[in-house]
C-alpha cells in the first residue's frame, strides 16, 4: 500500500502547489478532502498489515484492530475475483457514459495502484486468518449446531435484508434496468462488479443464517464464519464509502451540471483503475 499512499500524497501536494491538475468535476477543496481520506485509509491499512504479522500486534486492543481489518478485507478481498474478471474481459468497470474530459492517470500509476490493492487483498486473505486463529482460537473451533442453534424457523432479519440487497444487485448485474439511470451507459465491468458484490452479499446472508439457525449441522464453524466476515465486510465497507458520495450527488443534483453529476456518480463505485478517487 505504500506506493498508493505516496501517489495520493503527490496528488494532494501537487494540486495545492498548482503543479498537478485537479480531477475533473471537483473543486480544489473537494479533491484534497477526498484524497486525504484515502491517504488516511492507506495509512491505517499499512499499520493493520504490520500488526497482523509482528509480535506487537498481539498486544494491541482487539476491537479497533478487528474493525479496521474487517473493513479492509471488505474493501479488497471480495473484489479480487472482479480484478481477475476485468483483466479477462479487458474493462475497468467505469461505465461508458460521457467523456473523460479531465486528466488521466498515467499507466505506471494505474499499475502501482492495482498492484497495491491486489497485493493487500491477497496479504489480508493469508495473514488475517492466521492472526485470528492465534489470538482467538475458540472462534474457529467446533461445528455448526454445536451450541444448540436452530430453534427459530424464520431467518434473522439481518440475513433477510442482506439477501434482498444481494438479489437487487444480481438483478442489475443480469441486465435488469428498473431503478437504473441511463442503463445503456453501463458497460460489462459495471455488471461484473455488481454481480461479484451481489454474490458476496448473498453468501454473507447465508452464512449468518447458518450460524444462528444451526444448519447444516456438522459444517465446520470456520466456513460460515469466514464467508460471513468477508460478505458483511464488503457490504459495510463499500456501502459506507459510496453513501456520502451518493448523498452528495442527490443533494446537489438540482444545481450540479449534468456532465459533472454523471461523472461523479460513475466514479462512486470505481476501484480497479482509479483508486477510490480519480
Amino acid at each position: 500500500m505504500t506506493p498508493y499512499l505516496l501517489i495520493k500524497v503527490g496528488w494532494v501536494a501537487g494540486s495545492l502547489l498548482g503543479l498537478l491538475p485537479v480531477g475533473a468535476g471537483f473543486s480544489l477543496a473537494e479533491w484534497v478532502v477526498l484524497n486525504a481520506a484515502t491517504i488516511a485509509m492507506a495509512g491505517i491499512g499499512i499499520v493493520v498489515a504490520l500488526a497482523l504479522v509482528r509480535p506487537w500486534g498481539m498486544r494491541l486492543p482487539g476491537m479497533p484492530l478487528i474493525f479496521c481489518a474487517w473493513v479492509g478485507t471488505g474493501f479488497l478481498v471480495p473484489v479480487l475475483p472482479y480484478a481477475v474478471l476485468t483483466a479477462l474481459f479487458g474493462t475497468d468497470g467505469g461505465g461508458s457514459e460521457g467523456s473523460e474530459d479531465g486528466p488521466s492517470m498515467p499507466e505506471w500509476e494505474a499499475a502501482l495502484v492495482q498492484a497495491g490493492f491486489v497485493g493487500m487483498g491477497l496479504g489480508l486473505a493469508v495473514a488475517l486468518p492466521a492472526y485470528l486463529r492465534r489470538r482467538w482460537p475458540n472462534a474457529f473451533a467446533g461445528r455448526v449446531g454445536d451450541d444448540g442453534g436452530g430453534s427459530s424457523r424464520v431467518p434473522p432479519w439481518t440475513a433477510v435484508v442482506g439477501a434482498a440487497i444481494a438479489l437487487v444487485w444480481l438483478y442489475w448485474a443480469a441486465g435488469g434496468t428498473a431503478g437504473i439511470t441511463r442503463p445503456a451507459g453501463r458497460d460489462i465491468g459495471w455488471h461484473l462488479l455488481g454481480g461479484v458484490l451481489g454474490l458476496w452479499a448473498l453468501l454473507a446472508s447465508a452464512a449468518y443464517w447458518s450460524l444462528v439457525s444451526g444448519r447444516p449441522a456438522g459444517l465446520p464453524r470456520w466456513v460460515p464464519a469466514a464467508l460471513g466476515w468477508l460478505g458483511s465486510g464488503s457490504l459495510f465497507a463499500w456501502s459506507g464509502w459510496k453513501l456520502p458520495l451518493t448523498v452528495y450527488v442527490a443533494l446537489t443534483s438540482r444545481v450540479m451540471p449534468s456532465g459533472r453529476r454523471i461523472w461523479l456518480s460513475r466514479r462512486c463505485c470505481t476501484l480497479r483503475r482509479w483508486g477510490w478517487a480519480r
